[in-house]
């Protein structure tokens, strides 16, 4: 019975090639000198903290920060969830935002809610963060594919393990 996988992974590599390539625009950039503009990835906590004088100085790191992300990995900034601006030592200010990885539980049951009200004949189940689809037709499958990927855009999705 063919089946696939549906789940949501980050390419660590290419998100940490985009914050470096933003961490030398910063750098290099004038009207940041002398201040605490930088961005930082954290791997195994899974975060990048941005640092800024200013709340406006923060937005103009995450303005570079940003484009650089999306070059790399498309719509690879709808997973980070951004936490509050927390003031850090005088007037300097930094920002974590929280890299999502895998489906969690809500995702998973919106997918699994919008197949079974497609009608198309296949089944879904939740396997940990990952949604398993399975049917008789390939033809079935890859139509459920592009019922996802018309429906959900608030979050990037990857289809995988496409079993015959």
């Amino acid at each position: 019975m063919p089946s696939f996988d549906i789940v949501s992974e980050s390419d660590m590599v290419a998100l940490k090639n985009a914050i470096d390539v933003a961490a030398r625009q910063i750098g290099n950039r004038y009207d940041f000198k002398g201040t605490c503009a930088a961005v930082e990835l954290d791997e195994k906590a899974k975060t990048i903290t941005v640092h800024g004088d200013s709340d406006f100085q923060l937005d103009q790191v995450k303005m570079i920060l940003f484009p650089e992300m999306e070059k790399k990995e498309h719509d690879s900034t709808k997973r980070l969830e951004h936490g509050d601006v927390q003031k850090v030592s005088g007037n300097k200010v930094k920002q974590v935002l929280q890299i999502r990885l895998g489906i969690e539980q809500e995702l998973a049951k919106k997918i699994i809610k919008l197949i079974k009200d497609s009608k198309l004949k296949v089944q879904a189940t939740i396997q940990g963060d990952t949604v398993r689809v399975s049917g008789a037709k390939r033809d079935v499958l890859q139509e459920t594919i592009a019922l996802v990927r018309k429906t959900i855009t608030d979050f990037p999705l990857q289809y995988q393990n496409f079993r015959d």
